[in-house]
């Protein structure tokens, strides 16, 4: 039996292999375009499969990946086997990246068919994929040199190759879907792909973002493109509870316009292709009446519609309220006067009704989550008390760690949060969001980072708020989503590095760019003086270089150190070009549009204030040059956040109080 974790969905019934498999070979079943920014993994290659050093990077990291040997070749024709538990989309995923390898014709078939040997076919290559609990799969798996796991881990996998097979086997289908995504990772060249014997599973069941900022909310269509990533990331969930929807708010008892619900559907048939749990969230706090059967029944009518589109997540949002007043004299007489304990006794019994009248009355749905009016912090209180003890044990409650906006989450953190609510807590991370006052101006695109390893023991999961922005938002979904796979062996700037490398498309110089970019926009704060993250530390440390080497008044060490940091100020100032040029997301592109533009300004300010000390090194005073770095700073300063898509708005800062303290201070060094 695959093991199935009680925060998790069941699994809805997909594409059955056979038919997908007829389809694909038919070419009457259209693969799904490839997500914005996938990887290009075809670089250049002379011919055969080379001898490998080491596996390449896959993220998120996997419990074990061991070489085994050289470069598996890919020839121009490949046998692919299908077995039990393949949807549609594992098989695109897995004849996408035998295409990126060099395969030009794939031959499909369902395992066990009579059908020639691959040899006799004239393919060279056999790829099997299905469940591991196919004999079939499960024998080709152990042929390749690979292992079937003790426990079968819902959404594990086991990938091996050798010779002229590569076996995809899963513990169940999210997990066949899941091998290939690693497959994807693992082409080395145009044709060639790495042989490796890998086994895992992730930490945490749940694993995504919530749409919980406030301001302008994300467009359809950035839904849409969002709901492809997260299954390129291995990221399963998505909650959504945008703060502008009307009708999941102020009008939570009206019904969806036919418009409206065609695209929930949309999204919620997008998100199944994807392998993602899309997770609908009513926040009903602000006018319902918790003793009128009336409001309780329209709660799960709502509920009810989203299931009818096939939605399996449902979630009651009970955040950003007042527990000091009531909505309706009934629950003063039922409950009391208002205040901590009350309002959670209110609550209990408005979330349990949903759970036992709702969702355990429809078993393909998954356990009901909420996120209560106390959400962050560990302390005790009496509403936490009251419903620790009278909540349903099933549903799933969040926590946003020991602040709103918390500085770090320790493993002691979550686990004093299980205690005091009486089972894990499920981490609604407050990270890349930016709709608060001290985000003004500012993308966060720092590594997810301050999370430490071993949360998975206390956490049931993680989803990350993001920013206005949705585009920008996915390197920090990208380390958020690695690390709740395996936070044991998280690499924050390794995974760092491996978003700038997704959105570039593979390629190098972008990729370059983009950490230069990501750096300029690094600073995190939170909701106080403190910044959990500091802003620009690569720029800031090379600055801090080239004073250091300034101040020694030494004429050669002076002329070494304009000469690194012009080759740093170069990569800088192209960054926007490059960027421009090799990112092939347009919503990315126009989502920081005002921070590329203000960083084209600031660059040539950077190079300008070099070009007055060189002068100033070969006798001048460098005043125009300097002049000219002020002018274009000014400018920089002057650009502000597209009206509309941000909250707050205000001007643009990039890597505020590092560059423009140096170029402001230049001129007098």
């Amino acid at each position: 039996m695959t093991e199935r974790h009680p925060y998790r969905l069941p699994r809805i019934p997909r594409l059955s292999l056979l038919g997908s498999a007829v389809l694909l070979a038919m070419g009457t079943l259209s693969a799904p375009a490839q997500a914005v920014g996938a990887p290009d993994a075809t670089v250049p290659s002379t011919g055969g499969a080379a001898a490998s050093t080491a596996p390449p990077v896959v993220t998120p990291t996997p419990r074990s990946m061991k070489s085994a040997g050289r470069d598996i070749r890919v020839p121009a024709r490949v046998r692919l086997v299908l077995g039990d538990d393949v949807d549609a989309s594992s098989t695109d995923v897995i004849r996408q990246a035998l295409t990126a390898a060099g395969a030009r014709r794939i031959d499909t078939e369902a395992a066990g068919s009579t059908v020639p040997a691959s040899h006799a076919r004239g393919a060279r290559l056999t790829v099997v994929a299905g469940s591991v609990k196919d004999p079939a799969v499960a024998g080709a798996l152990h042929r390749a040199g690979g292992t079937i796991p003790g426990t079968l881990v819902a959404e594990g996998y086991s990938l091996a190759s050798r010779g002229d097979t590569i076996v995809l086997a899963g513990n169940d289908g999210d997990g066949v879907y899941y091998a290939a995504q690693t497959l994807r990772q693992l082409v080395t060249g145009k044709h060639s792909v790495a042989a490796v014997s890998v086994t895992d599973h992730p930490a945490m069941p749940l694993r995504g973002s919530i749409e919980g900022f406030y301001g302008a909310p994300w467009s359809h269509g950035d839904r849409l493109d969002q709901l492809a990533f997260y299954g390129d990331i291995k990221a399963n969930t998505y909650i959504y509870t945008p703060k502008d929807d009307a009708y999941l708010r102020e009008e939570w008892r009206e019904p969806y316009p036919a418009g409206r619900l065609a695209d929930l559907r949309e999204l919620i048939d997008q998100a199944t292709v994807h392998h993602v749990d899309f997770t609908y969230a009513l926040s009903p706090g602000l006018s319902i009446c918790y003793s009128d059967p009336a409001d309780v029944s329209a709660l799960k009518e709502k509920l009810g519609t989203l299931y009818d589109q096939g939605a399996r997540g449902f979630y009651v949002a009970l955040d950003d309220i007042s527990y000091t007043r009531w909505n309706c004299d009934a629950d003063r007489e039922k409950y009391g006067a208002p205040g901590r304990g009350s309002a959670g006794r209110a609550q209990a019994d408005l979330l349990n009704a949903v759970q036992h009248d709702f969702i355990d009355g429809h078993t393909d749905a998954g356990p009901l989550q909420f996120v209560p009016t106390e959400y962050s912090d560990t302390a005790d209180s009496a509403y936490k008390s009251v419903l620790r003890e009278q909540l349903d044990p099933k549903i799933v409650v969040q926590w946003t760690g020991t602040d709103v906006v918390p500085p770090s989450i320790s493993v002691a953190d979550a686990e004093a949060a299980s205690a005091v609510w009486g089972r894990k807590v499920f981490l609604w991370d407050n990270y890349p969001v930016n709709d608060y006052g001290q985000t003004t101006g500012r993308l966060l695109m720092a590594p997810y980072d301050k999370r430490e390893a071993g949360l998975h023991k206390a956490l049931s999961g993680i989803v990350l708020n993001p920013m206005n922005q949705a585009a920008p938002s996915k390197v920090a979904l990208f380390g958020g989503a690695s690390f709740a796979w395996n936070d044991e062996d998280y690499d924050p700037e390794r995974t760092w590095r491996e978003a700038a490398r997704y959105l570039a498309g593979g390629d190098r110089a972008t990729a370059r760019a983009l950490l230069a970019l990501f750096d300029t926009e690094h600073l995190a704060p939170t909701f106080g003086d403190t910044d959990w993250q500091p802003q620009a530390p690569e720029l800031a440390a090379r600055l801090a270089d080239f004073t250091t080497e300034w101040n020694s008044g030494s004429r050669v060490r002076r002329m070494a150190a304009l000469k690194e940091l012009g080759a740093y100020a170069d990569v800088l100032s192209g960054a926007p070009e490059q960027i421009r040029a090799g990112v092939r997301d347009p919503a990315f592109l126009a989502q920081t549009k005002p921070w590329l533009d203000a960083l084209d300004l600031w660059g040539g300010s950077l190079d300008a204030t070099l070009d007055g000390l060189r002068a100033r090194l070969h006798s001048g005073t460098g005043q125009a040059d300097f002049a000219t770095a002020a002018d274009l700073a000014k400018q920089a300063s002057a650009i502000t956040t597209i009206p509309g898509t941000t909250r707050p708005q205000g001007r643009i800062k990039v890597a505020d109080g590092v560059l423009d303290t140096f170029i402001e201070q230049a001129p007098t060094m």
